[in-house]
């Protein structure tokens, strides 16, 4: 399984030091795309810049687009028991938390798309 990452950034720049950053990017646009959500990330975003885009989108998704929220953590397949982890409810550091979630959850596709399936070449990274 892919390493446990204890933030969104430690995951981001973990996924761009073995090289998976830039999957993990199209994995994310792919799923809002889904949702049909716009989510406009530039060419060559930063890890941290990555990190507060998607914190925004989740902070104003929670408060004005309630359904548009929930239909997004369905098709990413973020699991229902991780909300139980978020104890907050301030709404700042639930965006917080739910990108979290999302990220963690988009590593995990991407991660395993890599290392068996289509992917990539078969090989493990962790």
């Amino acid at each position: 399984m892919p390493k446990e990452h204890k933030t969104s950034l430690e995951l981001l720049q973990y996924a761009a030091s073995i090289a998976l950053y830039e999957k993990l990017v199209i994995q994310l646009k792919k799923d809002f795309s889904l949702a049909n959500i716009a989510l406009d990330l530039p060419d060559g975003i930063t890890p941290l810049a990555l990190k507060t885009i998607l914190k925004e989108k989740i902070y104003v998704l929670l408060l004005e687009r309630f359904p548009d929220y929930l239909n997004l953590l369905y098709i990413i397949d973020v699991p229902e028991k991780a909300f139980s982890s978020i104890k907050s409810t301030n709404v700042v550091e639930v965006a917080e938390g739910v990108s979290f979630l999302v990220l963690k959850r988009e590593w995990q596709k991407v991660w395993l798309k890599q290392s068996y399936g289509t992917g990539g070449n078969g090989n493990k990274e962790d």
